[in-house]
């Protein structure tokens, strides 16, 4: 039976004071605390550790405590790994081993696992907590809850918690939130709207775990503690730039199925560097110790930053994450994905006091060191004749060291050219004694160095402020959509950049170095040649997007990503001058792997392609059912027609499945196709078809040595595969030559051989299919990628 053990604790005492902030956690009390996702990689790492350090800190409080760890496991699985996590909680140096042991004692018998899984166990879950307040007699302070599970479900576990585990009378609800908090401004506005049903603004507790590091943390304190050396100087007048840098030397292995969808610019960008930017731009509050005058300033620097586009980023990739990517989402080796792994973003703030003073974010993976900093480089006026090595001719600088680097501890440094920082807090000291180390340009030994008397982890902190009731530490509704709303416009822009592929760690060299220049940013270094792995032999930047001609029809050429977005933007091109002209868009669409990647594009970057107005029909269909893998349509439905708003009926798979046998002759499937398209699009004649090519030339599933002419009348038939599945149901080259648009998209190093033979034969359609593709009245458009091109 779980024991709850009783401790008397001391007040808690929150530093510079928090007024109204702190009366909620001085309220004695019992307190819930509950993990969901109890035995996941963030809970074992950071969370346990976090909730013991603020049990010991908190130590005959007047407060008991209960601990809960949550997941989807039954119980039988999972109590053995949260008892493996328990045991590897440590102390503090400062704590003799034998109270350390009488505390972990008292948290290990404090902590049990709870299965939480559907509604009836956050029911169950609430009953247990009330019936152990009733037994000792407890008056309860408040339930914490903290989800440490993927963003999708955070909806879902908001509404079972506010449905049945809200705690009653004046004991308080605290919701812990981890990052993504969407993926752009609408789904962002989206969860932000559907957590809004379940909870109040002030019972979310959105966590971003760079607001828990110590220098950062440090950063507004600092600034009104030095107010008098700072105000004259921080100003366009004297500062030359702002960087605000995370490098990262490991790459995203193991982390692929969740960072490809992300990349670094939604990652990291857009929240831990956004934040410090914030931190280091605001106006200051007049109390620090106010949350609502914090949030409030930093909301005011969203409204006043310019916003950025295509010229104000340039992003990179490393080279083996094509290969990742490939082998953890079972990609084929044609395919490559854009996603960034490095950025550098320029912003400019609107106001009179930075106007025109540059501001670099800048984050990537596999870069030459592990390291994260802000530094406000001030300009310097002072020219030294004879000796350079001055001191005044020195960099002026300031650097908020956020940790690891040749540094290898947290600090803030400050050029002793500059002024030398006032030392107000306790819990932090001054460096004298310093290693033989370079910081940016300086020996150590010209800067003033303060760093923390005792270096806390970020969660731990972050967790103390949670129970605390202190939300400046945290992101509030406003404030997140306020940053999707200035990173939303780049990342749609970037959605055409090609990233620039680099070696990754010391090899990079200059590869990544940047130039501002007015208000854009580029890459200082114009030319990047490619191994011929990554990007068959030619220079990435030597090719964009060419037109030309291939067996005397148009042809569009580019590198794969490229040439899917240049597809994609003709297909809605073509869909919304149907529409205009008639209301609808009659589109066709082929099998096959190829069109895969274009799907994606038109889900994850198409949002105002008319699917409504859109009528999707298949070219081909193998004679399977259509829930089978195999399928066509299948295919079709798993990578695109579920991600987009397309009304049911105006979907049209092919009838390969009648009388419960599949492709029978006498059941009339392609006349009963016919009809239909022949009923509901005019002349039959579709606005736009998509097709590919097979090794052996055969395109739809019209195959060499099948006799398409002898389907001359029909405009749908059964056909012959030579491979399994061997029936099929295809449009004729009769329909197909009736449309308005069709389109022959061919990518991959594999295609190179039949590429370079349907140069050079006739037509024979019998012997090459796709050479019978030649659109009457209408126009054809082959894409060709550069693989297939040039293989």
């Amino acid at each position: 039976m779980f024991v709850t053990v009783f401790l008397l604790l001391v007040t808690v005492c929150a530093q510079g004071g928090n007024g109204e902030e702190r009366e909620e956690a001085q309220r004695p009390g019992h307190v819930s605390v509950v993990i969901v996702g109890g035995t996941g990689d963030l809970a074992k790492k950071y969370l346990w550790q976090g909730f013991f350090e603020l049990y010991i800190n908190q130590v005959r409080s007047g407060n008991t405590f209960s601990f809960y760890g949550g997941g989807l496991s039954p119980a039988d699985k999972g109590k053995p790994a949260l008892s493996e996590i328990l045991k590897a909680v440590s102390c503090s140096k400062d704590l003799s081993q034998e109270r350390c042991a009488l505390l972990k004692e008292q948290f290990l018998r404090l902590s049990q696992y709870r299965q939480l899984k559907d509604l009836e166990d956050y029911q169950d879950l609430a009953k247990h907590i009330e019936q152990e307040l009733q037994q000792e007699g407890m008056t309860e302070a408040g339930r914490l809850f903290y989800l440490s599970v993927p963003a999708f479900a955070y909806a879902d576990i908001a509404e079972k918690i506010n449905s049945s585990c809200r705690p009653t009378g004046e004991a308080w609800l605290r919701v812990v939130l981890e990052k993504p908090f969407g993926h752009d401004f609408r789904s962002a506005q989206v969860l932000a709207s559907q957590l809004g049903s379940s909870l109040k603004d002030q019972e979310m507790y959105r966590i971003d775990h760079y607001l828990g590091k110590q220098v950062v943390a440090k950063i507004l304190p600092f600034r009104v503690e030095n107010r008098k050396f700072l105000d004259p100087i921080w100003n366009k007048h004297h500062i030359e730039r702002v960087e605000i840098v995370l490098k990262e030397t490991l790459d995203v292995k193991g982390r692929i199925p969740f960072y490809d969808q992300y990349g670094v610019v939604r990652d990291v960008l857009q929240n831990h560097l956004t934040e410090v930017m914030t931190l280091l731009t605001m106006r200051l509050p007049m109390n620090l110790s106010s949350s609502e005058e914090v949030l409030q300033n930093k909301l005011q620097i969203f409204t006043s930053l310019l916003p950025v586009g295509k010229n104000q980023a340039v992003v990179g990739q490393y080279q083996a994450y094509k290969t990742e990517v490939q082998q953890e989402l079972n990609k084929t080796k044609d395919h490559f994905s854009p996603t960034p792994t490095f950025a550098a973003v320029l912003a400019y703030i609107d106001e009179a006091r930075y106007e025109g003073v540059p501001i670099l974010l800048i984050s990537g993976k596999m870069l030459d060191e592990r390291v994260g900093y802000a530094r406000i480089l001030f300009k310097n006026d002072v020219f030294c004749v004879q000796n350079h090595n001055n001191v005044h001719c020195k960099p002026k600088q300031i650097v908020f060291h956020f940790g690891h680097g040749s540094l290898r501890y947290p600090a803030i440094l400050v050029s002793k050219n500059l002024f030398k920082p006032v030392l107000m807090d306790g819990e932090w000291k001054e460096v004298t004694e310093h290693t033989d180390v370079n910081i940016l340009g300086l020996p150590i030994s010209d800067y003033y160095v303060q760093t923390p008397t005792e270096q806390k982890e970020a969660y731990s902190e972050l967790i103390s402020h949670i129970f605390a009731g202190r939300k400046n530490s945290f992101v509030s509704t406003e404030n997140l959509l306020a940053s999707w709303g200035f990173w939303t416009p780049l990342l749609s822009s970037l959605v055409s950049s090609f990233p620039r592929i680099y070696p990754g760690g010391a090899d990079n060299g200059d590869l990544l170095d940047v130039r501002v220049k007015g208000k854009d940013i580029s890459y200082n270094s114009e030319v990047v040649i490619i191994s011929n792995d990554q990007m068959g032999g030619t220079s990435a930047n030597g090719f964009q997007v060419m037109q030309g001609k291939f067996r005397s029809a148009d042809m569009v050429t580019a590198w794969a990503e490229e040439l899917v977005e240049r597809l994609a933007a003709d297909i809605q091109e073509a869909a919304e001058a149907a529409v205009h002209e008639g209301g609808v868009f009659h589109l066709a669409l082929s099998g096959g792997s190829s069109p895969l990647a274009l799907f994606h594009r038109l889900t994850r970057h198409h949002f105002s392609f008319p699917w409504k107005n859109t009528h999707v029909w298949m070219v081909d269909e193998r004679c399977v059912p259509l829930n089978e893998l195999e399928s066509n349509f299948h295919n079709l439905h798993e990578h695109l027609l579920q991600h987009v708003r397309i009304p049911y009926y105006n979907i049209h798979p092919m009838p390969v499945q009648i009388n419960q046998r599949l492709c029978v002759e006498e059941d009339g499937g392609p006349l009963l196709y016919e009809k239909e398209f022949s009923k509901l699009v005019n002349g039959s004649s579709f606005h736009f078809v998509l097709l590919g090519v097979g090794h052996d030339s055969h395109t739809a599933s019209l195959f060499p040595g099948s006799k398409v002419d002898e389907h001359a009348e029909s405009l749908v038939a059964l056909t012959e595969s030579p491979v399994k599945p061997h029936q099929r149901m295809s449009l004729t080259l009769s329909a197909i030559n009736r449309a308005r648009n069709v389109a022959i998209l061919v990518m991959g190093k594999g295609k190179h051989e039949l590429i370079t033979q349907l140069s050079r034969v006739k037509d024979n359609p019998h012997k090459w299919p796709v050479t019978g593709v030649k659109p009457a009245h209408g126009r054809l458009v082959w894409y060709i990628d550069y693989d297939a091109l040039l293989g």
